[in-house]
């Protein structure tokens, strides 16, 4: 695993995201299409900026370490639940029965399917992790691939 550095440091201002921007299933699809073809997982984060936990995640993976092995593995898409009154038709698209509680991560493999429905709601209580911890959770998804 790789490990954080004195290089990441949480910023002061927590980051928001989330533009409160409605999104449609054919929109979710062709972002898991995209990102397959780029042979990366596609990662679905449900979230809100009025939600601390869903800002501490974020910060986290702002991180330069976090950041570079997302862009390398990864391709993500947030999606702003607002007040639980818009994309919240997105959980049951993703598998999940719809709840409250963000953020929510969906990680889907190179088949398009969701890999972490048991735990896609771990981060609900972001800001009680250690960032290393959100990292290696994100780092527990990608696979030794052979080197060529």
């Amino acid at each position: 695993m790789i490990r954080l550095n004195e290089l990441d440091q949480i910023p002061a201002t927590m980051p928001c995201p989330y533009n409160g921007t409605k999104v449609s299933n054919d929109q979710l699809e062709t972002f898991i299409s995209a990102s397959l073809n780029q042979e990366k997982l596609p990662m679905v984060i449900l979230g809100a900026n009025w939600c601390p936990d869903a800002q501490c995640l974020e910060a986290v993976m702002q991180l330069p370490s976090v950041a570079q092995f997302i862009a390398e593995h990864y391709e993500v898409i947030r999606v702003d639940l607002g007040e639980y009154d818009i994309n919240m038709d997105l959980i049951k698209y993703l598998g999940m029965p719809s709840q409250e509680g963000i953020p929510r991560v969906f990680i889907l493999d190179l088949q398009g399917e969701p890999i972490n429905l048991e735990t896609n709601d771990k981060w609900r209580s972001a800001r009680q992790s250690y960032p290393q911890d959100i990292f290696d959770y994100f780092q527990s998804f990608i696979k030794k691939r052979p080197s060529t």
